[in-house]
């Protein structure tokens, strides 16, 4: 038994822009070929973009456990790890305590962890901002600028930290 149909049947969803009947054609899959990697790490995509992290992560690290040579598996988790922190750091700024702190370290984390991170770069500049510290609240939002120039909320961010600065 394979889960070839299954996966096919995946595909025409989410060209239908059904996320949800894709996962559980992915989930069906994965019940005929439990130790299938490239099926778990297809249902960690779906899931990603259907914002359920907890469930990316849970399939992408089953595909590393059964493939753990992979690359794209591993830079796949890799970028999902970097989320969990961006996640993470969101909550600790969103209430006032005093964990701005940690919020700096985990959004450090996730651009390790994906450079290319463009909110963790820009939620990176409003806790150093936070801080008043203007200069690397503005150094930070430019870096997102520089790696994606056509974001308007980073050219915005930059202008407002640039005027603070002064």
């Amino acid at each position: 038994m394979n889960g070839e149909n299954e996966i096919q049947k995946a595909y025409e969803s989410i060209l239908g822009h059904d996320f949800e009947k894709a996962i559980e054609w992915f989930e069906k899959a994965i019940a005929e070929e439990p130790n299938n990697a490239a099926y778990h790490h297809k249902l960690s995509i779906t899931f990603t973009r259907s914002n359920k992290l907890n469930k990316a992560v849970e399939h992408a690290s089953k595909a590393i456990e059964l493939e753990p040579d992979n690359e794209a598996f591993r830079f796949h988790l890799q970028v999902l790890h970097a989320r969990e922190r961006v996640e993470e750091a969101r909550k600790l700024l969103s209430t006032p305590t005093e964990h701005a702190e940690r919020a700096i370290f985990l959004l450090k984390e996730a651009i390790v962890l994906d450079p290319l991170a463009i909110e963790a770069y820009l939620i990176l500049g409003e806790a150093f901002a936070l801080r008043n510290d203007f200069t690397r609240a503005y150094q930070t939002v430019m870096e997102a600028v520089r790696l994606e120039p056509v974001n308007e909320v980073a050219k915005r961010q930059a202008a407002l930290y640039q005027l603070k600065m002064k």
